[in-house]
């Protein structure tokens, strides 16, 4: 009985689990927060509303990657751009599923989740929806979305486990 018990409990406590709920939830989150940005704000319709000194909400279709990189114009260029994020997405998902540390499950399902809730918007949309312009001192930071801090967020841990993870073979 106690086999039985404790292989259910190794498990129901998978680190996948935690970083397919997050992806999901992230994924809900950021939809939920476009769909108000557009259909009930407004924004597009509204134009630039000051929050802060320092933040704006705005509408920017955004048809690259992050900070607009490889912007694409062309229905070949738009769809090779959807392929490679779904593919890309698809080989985080399979590492997320074989992951053995909550730190590292977190970081992939804020990834994964962030990459899907954009890549719904270029299907949606033709172009991901953008809301959130800092900027302070003249310098204007590029504009993002809650997708954006999720995949940044979980870049960022990422690259923390990377560096300062436990090691998986015992050092001398």
């Amino acid at each position: 009985m106690n086999d039985v018990n404790s292989q259910a409990a190794s498990t129901t406590s998978r680190p996948w689990r935690i970083g397919y709920a997050i992806a999901i939830f992230v994924l809900a989150i950021d939809q939920g927060h476009k769909w108000w940005m557009l259909n009930v704000v407004e924004i597009g319709r509204v134009g630039k509303i000051e929050v802060t000194p320092f933040l704006d909400f705005v509408l920017v279709w955004n048809k690259g990657i992050s900070y607009g990189l490889f912007a694409q114009e062309t229905t070949a260029g738009w769809a090779g751009l959807l392929a490679a994020t779904l593919l890309i997405t698809g080989i985080l998902g399979v590492w997320l599923f074989r992951a053995v540390k909550y730190l590292v499950a977190t970081a992939l399902g804020l990834v994964i989740g962030g990459a899907l809730a954009n890549v719904i918007d270029r299907i949606v949309h033709g172009a991901v929806a953008d809301f959130f312009s800092f900027h302070a001192f003249g310098y204007n930071w590029y504009v993002f979305n809650l997708a954006d801090v999720a995949i940044v967020a979980g870049v960022a841990l990422l690259l923390y486990d990377s560096v300062f993870g436990e090691s998986k073979t015992a050092s001398g």
